[in-house]
């Protein structure tokens, strides 16, 4: 008889972002869920899950609090090629940095930088659901499954004034538009990342989740 595990995913807790919600959603994806700032748990996990709500320099700092063993931890699975899934801050805080929050620096992970978003009359922040749609390159060998198991076009929930430039844009899976075309989630190898929210976009976002515990 074939027992089948379910994948221990860590959620990391850095201060910011609706963690039960999230927590709840992964649960539902059919993750076997801790939330955590502990640096320990992380290493253990199976894959790590990074949300983020509020500002840039205080979901970095949530990261190095306590002596950095959270981001420490973080940096050593990506670069080990567990798995990464990061939400909203979880995406931004992969770049060089962010107009938010000039003298924070992020993890470095993808060339780039976060924008904010301008214009006039221009509602920001961005709320509310939105189309999304592959650009042109985003099948490359190294885009995920995860991507894959969404209909072209899928609607997914945002919250946000500012979005990711990533400076390769073979880094960029998903792109939507508020004024500008502007990226909504990106891809390389273990990391994937999205701006908007899955664990509020219902069925397309279990979906989303469900392809990345299951990868």
């Amino acid at each position: 008889m074939t027992v089948h595990t379910r994948p221990k995913v860590a959620v990391a807790d850095t201060g910011s972002g609706n963690l039960r919600s999230v927590e709840k959603a992964l649960a539902a994806a059919g993750a076997d869920v801790i939330v955590t700032g502990d640096a320990d748990r992380v290493a253990a996990s199976d894959k790590i899950v990074v949300p983020g709500q509020g500002a840039f320099g205080g979901c970095v700092a949530g990261l190095a609090r306590g002596g950095g063993g959270l981001q420490q931890a973080v940096m050593a699975a990506i670069r080990g090629g567990k798995p990464y899934l990061g939400i909203c801050l979880g995406l931004q805080i992969l770049f060089d940095g962010s107009e938010e929050d000039p003298g924070a620096a992020g993890l470095g992970v993808l060339p780039g930088r976060v924008a904010r978003f301008q214009g006039p009359g221009l509602k920001v922040p961005h709320m509310g659901w939105n189309r999304t749609t592959r650009p042109a390159g985003a099948a490359a060998p190294s885009a995920p499954a995860a991507w894959g198991a969404l209909p072209e076009g899928a609607y997914f929930y945002f919250v946000h004034s500012f979005y990711a430039v990533p400076a390769d844009p073979r880094h960029v899976a998903l792109e939507s538009e508020h004024g500008v075309r502007f990226c909504a989630a990106i891809a390389r190898d273990n990391v994937v990342a999205c701006q908007f929210h899955p664990e509020k976009s219902q069925a397309a976002g279990l979906a989303l989740l469900r392809a990345f515990v299951a990868g």
